[in-house]
């Protein structure tokens, strides 16, 4: 092969394909640790593989998600911290699935940087597969794409894609919803991955340093604390949907909290009361919302404000949904009802959240 001697190469525009092999190397043992019945969880070829048989569903419908975890990955730089965002990259796809009845069964995920680090990158997908083996799906591939001029030295981004199954019958929101209904909320682990604009602004106007204790938790400092892993819900729903048939309905309180998730279930003339009164708000919301002044409205539509996600509910079995959450590890609240409403579904409110 010809070409001028001393050329430019690859390597000098920016891009190392060896650091790119050597991640490879460096996430295998993460990657085959999330083999479960469906997938060998091998990564290396160009495309990942899942066998639907091995489901044994009789009439399955597939239900896909994709997400990213948002500015806290920026956090997560600043922080030097790279071990948890996985787990939020999946936990942000995976709990969009079960809430539609849906159980995970794979998982691929995207990174991008400036400048790859493999070592950086390593524990990031240490993370995801993590997360993927508590969702209970294979982590069966990915792309890593370095891109400098794109992005900043070695600063990186995430996205996630998942695919869950159903059975049809079982498929979730349920079109019997009513007027009644009870609302249960799960508690959340803290911030989650939404918010984090927003976050980052009352960081920078606390003047607190991301290593320095947090305000609200003297067990850990500010960056581990706001780096709290998302909650992934899928095990403790699962196990609820198979224990009851109580369960009409679920919502993952993300970005919009609750004004804008809730209405995406419910049909027209139903709207969801809250009492927020009920919410175990945690300490962190109360920081954020004190420091930031941010207002009631505004922490209900920007944050989960202790409640991760919303089961609507028959009031008939709402007794066996609650001690079959329970007995997977939830605690669940009651936090409101189904109740007629002329026109859209919206959220509406009553009480004030403990946020003082």
């Amino acid at each position: 092969m010809s070409g001028k001697q001393g050329g430019l190469s690859y390597r000098q525009a920016g891009v190392d394909i060896d650091a790119g092999n050597r991640l490879v190397d460096l996430i295998k043992p993460f990657v085959r640790a999330t083999r479960r019945p469906g997938a060998d969880a091998e990564i290396g070829g160009f495309g990942g593989v899942f066998d639907l048989k091995a489901l044994g569903m009789r009439d399955p419908l597939l239900v896909a998600s994709n997400d990213g975890v948002g500015t806290k990955v920026k956090l997560a730089i600043d922080a030097n911290r790279h071990e948890t965002i996985g787990i939020d990259l999946v936990a942000m796809c995976v709990n969009d699935l079960v809430v539609q009845g849906a159980e995970p069964l794979f998982f691929l995920d995207y990174f991008a940087t400036g400048k790859l680090v493999p070592e950086h990158a390593a524990k990031v997908v240490e993370g995801i597969a993590k997360g993927c083996k508590e969702a209970g799906c294979a982590l069966i591939g990915g792309e890593t794409a370095e891109m400098p001029g794109l992005y900043a030295g070695d600063d990186y981004d995430l996205a996630g894609f998942s695919v869950g199954a159903v059975e049809r019958e079982n498929l979730l929101p349920r079109t019997d919803m009513k007027a009644g209904d009870v609302l249960l909320g799960l508690p959340s682990s803290g911030v989650h991955s939404n918010g984090y604009s927003l976050v980052r602004r009352i960081i920078e106007k606390s003047g607190v340093k991301l290593d320095a204790t947090a305000p609200f938790d003297s067990s850990r400092t500010l960056g581990e604390a706001l780096l709290t892993p998302t909650r992934i819900y899928v095990k403790s729903v699962l196990a609820a949907l198979h224990a009851t048939s109580g369960i009409k309905a679920l919502a993952h309180i993300t970005g919009g909290g609750f004004v804008d998730n809730i209405p995406r279930v419910l049909p027209e003339n139903l709207a969801a009361k809250v009492d927020l009164s009920k919410i175990p708000v945690l300490p962190v919301f109360k920081w954020l919302a004190s420091v930031g002044g941010v207002l009631e409205l505004e922490m209900l539509r920007t944050f989960n404000c202790g409640v991760g996600l919303i089961i609507a509910v028959d009031p008939a079995k709402a007794g066996d949904v609650e001690r079959a959450l329970k007995d997977a590890g939830e605690n669940p609240v009651k936090i409101g009802e189904i109740v007629a409403h002329n026109g859209e579904p919206v959220t509406l409110f009553d009480g004030k959240l403990a946020l003082s």
